[in-house]
């Protein structure tokens, strides 16, 4: 795996913290690149995977290194910068 273009320090914090967190800092990264998140919330591991499917953004790997959970996630997607969709309206005769 190539290395990832940026960190994201979450130790200390959890749920929802770090998924809100990854997903402003995600907002900011061009596409392909990828954020290294770091956490000691064991939550992390079920949390990043269901936020990448429902975002669009490519889950990577997941590293266990003593306490630190190291998650990486790779920017796959503009999908945070399309407009909500407009509700159309229907028409009554």
């Amino acid at each position: 795996m190539k290395p990832a273009n940026f960190t994201l320090d979450t130790l200390g914090l959890f749920c929802p913290i770090p998924v809100i967190l990854t997903s402003k800092k995600m907002k900011e990264m061009a596409l392909n690149q990828v954020l290294e998140i770091l956490s000691d919330d064991e939550g992390i591991k079920k949390d990043i995977p269901v936020w990448c499917r429902n975002s669009g953004n490519e889950f990577v790997d997941l590293v266990e290194d003593g306490s630190i959970i190291k998650v990486y996630v790779r920017k796959a997607t503009k999908w945070e910068n399309k407009p909500s969709p407009t509700p159309q309206k229907t028409k009554t005769q």
